[in-house]
């Protein structure tokens, strides 16, 4: 456009609301991320921190907008590439703020990889500004400047609970055996991802189905595992299993209607899915019958949503809420999924047939006991419904007596249903009580490989109740164990330091697994990268440390030189187990500082205390503060 007088440009009223209304967009990018109350465990650390750089912003943004003129074009071109990272900023934000917590923790590196994108093309952006003709202040200069110093130091790195999270996953996912003895693993991630509760998993599930819906036919295999573990997770909390997130039924209604969006009201708070018969139960919650009628025939009588104490257990039929379900339905042309009258049937027929193979583990033919041991093994596998509903069909007697049976097969099936079935919480005591400790420390010793394994397995299930740790060790399981750690394959490593960290705990189980020779296998453990075990070695060797006999044993000179290596070079995991054991040591003995700066940990520690994760900075500052004490320090 040109004005009266000729051909000047007179747009600059236009061009200055355009670079103000850019500013505002700015501003309350940054006032929108600053709102967002809580990011995902993951990469809550990265996000605070992104936050924390975009608020720092805020004063030069409104100094700028108050710079009376044109900007020069420095200035609009750092505003406009300041626009598209802030765009990127929010997005990567919102996918932390409400985005799956698994694929977080499953892609942590691609996330960390965006963080360090969003820095680098920040610190660009800030390249470019012209702070002195802009009139920007001194003191917000220094400020800005003093980040973009920052910004630039920035390296890709991962929080140590990312490193730790990252592992958990990696070892779920890892498992491509038939045994359930990692439950116990799964339960600690779940509640290292905030995934153990109802409300936390509808969640998640919403999430996930969003994520597939972004993804389309996209990383298959990657969109797969979050969905089985996601599954694992809803199994642990006690939601039916029948309603998954992949299932059939669903997948059909997502293809036909990918943008129709089901109101929340209208989906069951356990399965997610769309009610058909809701009922009312005690707390004035509303859920689907069938999933509300499984989670109280689990023993559970808490609400899944409240976690309150049901003070009945009636079930009041929603007529107003099933009606709103009906017109809903009518208006969309969604057809409601018809009601399984034949659950019932189904599931007396299943109480029959569990009962029928109970009855066959008293047969007297192998081949009728092989078959029935077999699948009561594959149906403990399956889901705790199964694992209830065996014990309750008086299961546990006759397979503790099958474990003295000479047949080495029957013997494995049945040490391995005996492990399933004491993941559930109400069956380790009666398993304990029956007498099948002393007997799967007999097939630990002489069992077969797999038998072996998984008795060690189950002792670790097993021993996850104090009173059964006491019995394991009274009754001599720990020697077997060690010599599983020193000689067994792989997973029979795995399963036995697993086991022999749990039964550790116990005091007078320390005393008995040095005796058993504990130490020199852990020491190998550690020389061997391969395995992969050294954080779980030096767990065992922190608890051994402990006690007095566990100090002697450990007052090696090897060791002491093993834990500065890894203090040095070792992973952060390393490092921090690697401090804890030495400081438990140096605590008792001043030997084994002294030792350990022959052997040149002084600086290590050093540089530990100023750039380690916070857990390895606090032991390396108390170890040089226990040096110090000792006057010590060269």
């Amino acid at each position: 456009m040109e004005g009266e007088g000729g051909g000047e440009p007179v747009d600059k009223v236009g061009m200055a609301q355009e670079e103000s209304n850019v500013i505002q967009g700015l501003i309350d990018v940054i006032e929108a991320v600053g709102s967002f109350a809580d990011f995902r465990r993951t990469q809550r650390k990265e996000c605070s921190n992104l936050v924390r750089r975009m608020n720092l912003l805020a004063p030069m943004l409104e100094e700028v907008r108050e710079f009376e003129g044109q900007l020069p074009p420095e200035a609009e071109k750092c505003l406009d590439d300041l626009k598209k990272v802030f765009v990127l900023s929010k997005k990567l934000l919102i996918t932390c703020h409400e985005g799956s917590k698994i694929y977080l923790a499953l892609e942590s590196e691609a996330v960390m990889g965006r963080f360090h994108a969003v820095y680098e093309k920040m610190s660009q952006a800030l390249d470019c500004m012209p702070y002195n003709e802009i009139g920007i202040s001194d003191e917000v200069r220094e400020q800005v400047e003093l980040m973009h110093e920052q910004l630039k130091r920035a390296k890709r790195r991962a929080d140590t609970q990312d490193i730790e999270l990252a592992m958990d996953m990696m070892v779920v996912f890892s498992k491509k055996d038939d045994r359930n003895a990692d439950t116990a693993i799964l339960e600690r991630l779940a509640k290292k991802l905030e995934l153990h509760t109802i409300p936390e998993l509808r969640d998640e599930t919403l999430a996930v189905r969003k994520l597939i819906k972004e993804r389309g036919r996209q990383n298959v295999e990657t969109t797969q595992q979050i969905i089985d573990l996601l599954n694992k997770f809803k199994q642990i909390a006690g939601i039916d299993e029948t309603n998954k997130l992949d299932d059939v039924t669903w997948q059909k209604c997502f293809n036909k209607c990918p943008s129709l969006v089901i109101p929340n009201d209208f989906l069951c708070p356990i399965s997610l899915e769309l009610m058909t018969d809701p009922v009312i139960i005690a707390t004035g919650q509303t859920y689907e019958r069938s999933s509300i009628q499984k989670w109280l025939d689990s023993n559970h009588r808490t609400c899944p949503n409240t976690r309150q104490i049901l003070s009945h257990l009636s079930l009041a039929p929603n007529y107003a809420l099933r009606n709103l379900i009906l017109q809903w339905c009518e208006k969309n042309n969604v057809e409601l999924p018809k009601k399984d009258s034949c659950a019932s049937s189904d599931d007396s027929e299943h109480k029959e047939e569990i009962s029928t193979l109970v009855a066959n583990l008293s047969s007297g033919q192998l081949d009728v006991q092989q078959m029935a041991v077999k699948k009561i093994r594959l149906l403990s596998k399956e889901n705790t419904d199964n694992r209830i509903a065996i014990a309750s069909c008086g299961a546990i007697p006759p397979l503790v007596h099958l474990l003295s049976y000479p047949d080495s097969k029957i013997q494995e099936h049945t040490v391995t249903a005996l492990l399933n079935l004491s993941i559930d919480e109400g069956n380790k005591r009666p398993i304990a009580k029956e007498g099948a400790i002393p007997a799967i420390i007999e097939v630990l010793k002489n069992g077969t490989i797999e038998a072996r394994e998984n008795s060690a397995a189950a002792l670790f299930s097993l021993s996850m109740l104090d009173e059964n740790k006491v019995m394991v060790g009274s009754l001599n399981g720990i020697p077997p164990l060690v010599d599983l750690l020193n000689n067994g394959t792989i997973r029979g490593k795995k399963d036995a330091a697993t086991a022999l960290f749990n039964l550790s705990l116990n005091n007078a189980n320390k005393a008995r697994a040095i005796e058993a020779g504990i130490v020199p296998p852990l020491l190998q453990l550690l020389g061997d990268k391969q395995l992969g075990m050294i954080d779980e070695a030096l767990s065992i060797l922190l608890l051994l440390a402990s006690h007095p006999e566990g100090r002697n044993s450990l007052g090696q000179l090897s060791l002491i030189e093993v834990l500065v290596n890894f203090i040095k070079d070792g992973t952060p995991k390393n490092k921090e187990c690697a401090l804890s054991v030495l400081l438990e040591l140096g605590l008792s003995n001043s030997s084994f500082i002294l030792v350990a700066l022959q052997f040149g940990v002084y600086d290590h520690l050093v540089d530990v205390a100023k750039s380690g994760t916070s857990r390895a900075r606090r032991k390396a500052s108390s170890l040089l503060q226990h040096m110090s004490n000792c006057e010590q320090v060269p």
